[in-house]
């Protein structure tokens, strides 16, 4: 680990006054201390935040607001999260460790970088960690990694489940940095990598996510979160759907879907959406509607395994809400 220089804040303000160029907020420490470990970050400047009141989880008018600071296991067992929103909590249930989930953040959550072994080895080029080294995944070890939203520069996957879930949900950020406060859609959120994939999002220099606002949707009681991995515990997908289904006289009325494990960011489905609206709710459905779902996949020698897999994540998520 290199040198750095390092201060504490109390108020969202203190944060970003401290901030600057070359500068890190570290929350819960459980991505941004391992990259730095292995010296695939090196900020010049951390700025603790771990006393920054960005916490709550509140229902109001536009939805549930959940702080940034709120640690992943207290928002998985929250009764205004479980019980309305159950893929929110799932997707939290499954990821990292239990360890973990009692340190991480929410906010941590959502900006954890790409579990890529060629980004997280700095022996090794990346065009992430270092633009125009080139991208070694593409025709190397690449069978966890993305088959949509893919570039000739970049082929990793997002790694984060409740990201998953809260794009499907069209879910919305809360942001403050020095021009002020403004919100974000999270599926707006995330860049696609392109030619410049060192650029992962739309948060602007010494910028904070306060909170996340998950639009008021009484039927997403109604949702799951399935999850193909390797191993039950401390990895990551394979391929993941976060399915919500709103269903009246055994017809699904609204739909949303989106994926994980197979994009470069958290991957929504429309398209498999529009297919499940109007229709019975049986399995003839599902398997139909989920035909498009790797439109556009770009797969590797070691993935081409990943559009059946998907297809099938997502009927198995559907099954389950069916009963």
């Amino acid at each position: 680990m290199r040198p750095y220089t390092y201060a504490a804040a109390r108020s969202v303000g203190e944060a970003l006054e401290r901030a600057g160029d070359g500068s890190a907020y570290l929350a819960g420490g459980t991505t941004l201390v391992d990259l730095m470990k292995l010296e695939v970050v090196s900020p010049a400047h951390v700025v603790d935040i771990t006393a920054v009141p960005l916490r709550g989880i509140r229902r109001g008018p536009r939805g549930l607001f959940i702080g940034a600071m709120e640690r992943m296991a207290d928002v998985a067992g929250h009764h205004l999260v479980a019980e309305p929103y159950p893929v929110v909590a799932e997707a939290l249930r499954q990821s990292a460790s239990p360890q973990i989930r009692n340190m991480a953040t929410i906010g941590g959550n959502l900006l954890q970088r790409t579990r890529c072994g060629y980004f997280r080895d700095p022996a090794t080029p990346c065009n992430r960690r270092e633009p125009g080294s080139g991208c070694p995944a593409v025709d190397g070890h690449n069978r966890s990694h993305a088959i949509l939203g893919t570039s000739d520069a970049c082929v990793a996957t997002h790694p984060s489940d409740l990201a998953v879930a809260l794009t499907a949900l069209d879910a919305r950020l809360s942001l403050r940095g020095a021009g002020g406060e403004r919100t974000l859609r999270l599926a707006d959120f995330y860049r696609l990598p392109g030619g410049t994939p060192h650029l992962e999002n739309e948060l602007r220099p010494g910028e904070l996510i306060t909170g996340v606002t998950v639009p008021a949707l009484p039927w997403a009681r109604r949702s799951t979160y399935v999850k193909v991995r390797d191993r039950r515990s401390y990895e990551f997908a394979l391929c993941s759907a976060a399915v919500a289904v709103h269903v009246k006289g055994g017809v699904i009325r609204e739909a949303r879907v989106a994926a994980g494990g197979v994009g470069t960011r958290p991957w929504r489905l429309p398209a498999v959406e529009e297919a499940l609206r109007g229709r019975p709710m049986r399995t003839e459905t599902f398997e139909a509607a989920v035909a498009h779902a790797a439109d556009g996949a770009r797969p590797l020698a070691r993935n081409a395994f990943k559009p059946a897999l998907l297809r099938r994540t997502i009927v198995r998520a559907l099954v389950h809400l069916a009963g």
